[in-house]
């Protein structure tokens, strides 16, 4: 497996622990009632609930764009030391964001983001290429 792919595994993985994460967050906020209902009438994620949420959400969002690029590097047969490093800058960027998304740390959160999207469209301008 090249590191393009185990990086997308670990992202996989981040998103599993962040949803983990927002609703054991999110079942503390509002009870066990709320998690274990249909959620017609839930309330607002707040606080380290909502952020967790947000981060989640947040990783989702972006790591849509990373698999395609990513996947496609693969079929490609696409695999430089660039992709390889952006990929794992990706992994480093979301897991700092993720970090900072749920102690409520905003430039940190802000500068991961951007490196991560950096990272991604490196890998996207290396397939253009």
């Amino acid at each position: 497996m090249t590191t393009e792919l185990m990086c997308l595994l670990a992202i996989a993985m981040l998103l599993l622990a962040l949803a983990a994460v927002s609703g054991t967050l999110y079942g503390a906020q509002t009870g066990p009632a709320m998690l274990l209902g249909n959620r017609e009438k839930a309330l607002p994620a707040i606080g380290a609930a909502g952020r967790a949420a947000r981060a989640h959400l947040n990783l989702l969002e972006n790591a849509v764009p990373f698999a395609i690029v990513v996947l496609i590097a693969h079929q490609l047969a696409l695999s430089t030391d660039l992709s390889r490093g952006a990929a794992v800058v990706f992994v480093i960027a979301r897991l700092v964001h993720a970090t900072a998304y749920l102690l409520g740390i905003p430039y940190i959160r802000t500068l991961a983001w951007s490196v991560g999207m950096g990272a991604t469209c490196a890998m996207a301008a290396l397939i253009a290429v």
